[in-house]
């Protein structure tokens, strides 16, 4: 178990802890024909259609290179569409497909049961622990990535 001040186990720790989970989340979503990078495109396709690449990758912060690649491949599997901006030519929209729509619940079961097995034995006080202290680390990475904090 790393001590608070041993960062260099503490960075190695969560370098393995992303890595299992990222493993498990491939294989998990490869079974239902989405891949790892996808469901929170999707998710927010959900909750909110016709979204730029610029709004999502926003939303999600990410590239919008990054956007652009993964609605691509997307579109290729037929989960979503882009359509032109009715105001703007230059713009494209993004929207669910039929298939789109359809693969929710089964998006929303895998992911379910990724977040389950990810943290049993934790009690609900711990795991609203374990969300602040991830939302912190989130915060703080983007800011690193904006060029603020530690070099």
């Amino acid at each position: 178990m790393p001590q608070e001040s041993d960062s260099g186990s503490l960075n190695l720790l969560l370098i393995e802890v992303c890595k299992l989970h990222y493993a498990n989340s491939r294989e998990r979503l490869e079974r239902i024909g989405v891949y790892r990078g996808q469901p929170p495109v999707l998710q927010t396709l959900d909750r909110q259609e016709g979204l730029s690449h610029s709004e999502l990758a926003r939303k999600l912060h990410v590239k919008p290179a990054t956007i652009t690649q993964m609605i691509k491949r997307m579109e290729h599997a037929g989960f979503v569409q882009r359509r032109r901006d009715t105001k703007d030519e230059r713009v494209s929209r993004v929207f669910l497909t039929e298939l789109g729509r359809a693969i929710q619940g089964d998006l929303e079961r895998v992911l379910g049961k990724i977040e389950a097995g990810t943290f049993a034995g934790f009690s609900q006080v711990e795991q609203v622990q374990v969300a602040g202290f991830l939302s912190r680390m989130r915060e703080n990475l983007l800011r690193m990535a904006e060029g603020e904090g530690p070099d």
